[in-house]
């Protein structure tokens, strides 16, 4: 029996259906994976699942009961979105218990000290490597992203927990964890929606699902009756070919004429003694752990990150670290991971997120030009293919795939030499991450010098011409793609010296 249901739902908004007649059911004890495109109505329906918007039409049941008029039953769904969401400058503890009478820690006063005591036992359950005092600023990513589960399940009467995305930090051994917990939790009688396109993680955890497209519910079953290839057309309507890759066609040589970018002996934080060339025509991939260093590296060249020691050259000329406002202006552009904080103005409109880096352009005798900038902004939005009602709307409420060729268009708009992009394709579906691959294989074949910070090793197989990879802030290996074996590689991201096809 459904203590989940959803029938006939629908939610309109001005010009648009977000969701028409789709019904949905979640059995306790049992793991539903919500299927779909970005865009796809996922997130609308997830927002009328847990209270935060009303449906058009159609009917919401939580344990057979209408919530409208019961709006503590939302209380038994948990959300934990993609994006995290914590408070960086309070305790673990806190944000573990937070809002506090929720989790019955309110009052005029709150006990640290008892809120500590709970915390351990969550922390050592969901293996979160932090002291309860720790601020959540100082935590690894990967800890605040299982933060963020945990937070959820300290809710007492939560009997459906929704997982957005939620292994986009992790590595495998923390997803396998992370997986661990939602097993023990089926096993306690809940249910867990579990949103990922992630294929590996919805067959290894999957036992129902149900796909969206374009707002309608196009079909749902029991995952062990589905094939991969199956579940990838009914998501976006046609046959993608899996094994495509995406490493640019120029040829790449070693001459110092073809070097884009020379690192030497570069230390920061959380990485030493780093040194590595980009050359013209190749995406060089980086791969590692989480907190490997990776991300340090290339914030530090940018200069968001203040640099120890060490030198950059970019086409030649020595690069001023420390200093993101030289390194844009040199020609330098850092796509960040985390598009919400660092990548978007999230309450501005599409129009003003890509017009703000494009000012030269659209500037006229008297200021800015609305007409040029219009103009500036639709050629963007035609040749990145961006998906939007109109340049009007809210950046926010555009698709994650959408926002990320917004930014990548509005960066290549100041024609950089060296465009970094760390973890470029984080919580997009298959056919956008094709379609964001194209970009970065065509970018690197005019001449762009073009790096890949990514954490899923088959995407790095994809596109990288060359692969580096780290292990606790230092350089492990440089392979070849093409001709470098996956267990190579692995050995070497957690730091063997299984070096055999090493360049």
């Amino acid at each position: 029996m459904a203590y989940l249901e959803t029938r006939g739902l629908g939610r309109d908004f001005p010009g648009v259906t977000a969701l028409n007649g789709v019904d949905l059911s979640i059995e306790l004890g049992r793991t539903h994976i919500l299927a779909g495109e970005n865009g796809a109505g996922k997130s609308t329906l997830v927002k009328i699942l847990t209270g935060t918007d009303r449906p058009s039409r159609g009917t919401v049941l939580i344990d057979g009961r209408d919530p409208t008029g019961n709006p503590a039953l939302y209380k038994n769904v948990a959300y934990v979105p993609q994006e995290l969401n914590l408070f960086p400058q309070m305790s673990v503890a806190e944000n573990l218990f937070m809002p506090f009478d929720r989790t019955g820690h309110g009052g005029l006063l709150v006990d640290r000290g008892a809120l500590v005591r709970e915390a351990k036992s969550f922390l050592e359950r969901f293996g979160i490597e932090a002291d309860p005092r720790d601020l959540v600023a100082n935590i690894s990513v990967s800890d605040q992203q299982l933060l963020q589960i945990a937070r959820a399940c300290t809710n007492a009467n939560m009997k459906v927990l929704i997982l957005d995305e939620p292994t986009s930090s992790l590595t495998r051994v923390e997803v396998d964890r992370v997986f661990k917990v939602i097993r023990g939790l089926l096993d306690r009688d809940h249910a867990i929606v579990f949103i990922s396109h992630k294929m590996d993680e919805v067959f290894a955890i999957g036992d129902d699902y149900t796909v969206l497209r374009n707002g309608e519910k196009i079909e749902s079953g029991k995952i062990a009756n589905i094939k991969e290839t199956d579940l990838i057309r009914s998501m976006s309507g046609r046959d993608l070919a899996m094994d495509e890759h995406f490493r640019p066609q120029v040829p790449v040589t070693d001459t110092d004429t073809d070097t884009v970018m020379d690192v030497r002996a570069l230390s920061g934080a959380r990485f030493k003694d780093v040194s590595f060339e980009l050359r013209r025509g190749e995406i060089l991939g980086f791969a590692g752990l989480v907190g490997a260093g990776r991300s340090e590296v290339m914030q530090t060249i940018f200069g968001f990150l203040k640099a120890t020691a060490g030198q950059v050259t970019v086409e030649g000329r020595r690069w001023v670290l420390n200093d993101t406002s030289s390194s844009v202006a040199g020609g330098m552009l850092y796509l960040s991971e985390e598009r919400k904080h660092h990548g978007i103005f999230p309450l501005l409109s599409l129009r003003e997120n890509i017009g703000i880096s494009i000012l030269s352009l659209t500037r006229g005798p008297f200021g800015i030009s609305g007409g040029r900038e219009r103009d500036a902004v639709q050629a963007i939005i035609d040749a990145y293919g961006i998906r939007t009602a109109g340049m009007g709307k809210r950046i926010s409420q555009l698709s994650g795939g959408n926002q990320q060729k917004a930014i990548i268009g509005r960066a290549m708009a100041t024609r950089p030499r060296v465009l970094i992009f760390d973890e470029p394709t984080k919580g997009i579906d298959i056919r956008t991450k094709t379609e964001i691959y194209k970009i970065m294989k065509g970018l690197a074949e005019e001449g762009v010098g073009v790096i890949l910070v990514s954490s899923e090793l088959d995407e790095l197989k994809k596109c990288a011409s060359r692969i580096i990879t780290m292990h606790h802030g230092r350089i492990t290996g440089e392979f070849d793609t093409a001709t470098t074996s996956n267990q190579t590689l692995i050995g070497a991201i957690f730091g063997t010296e299984a070096k055999a096809d090493a360049i």
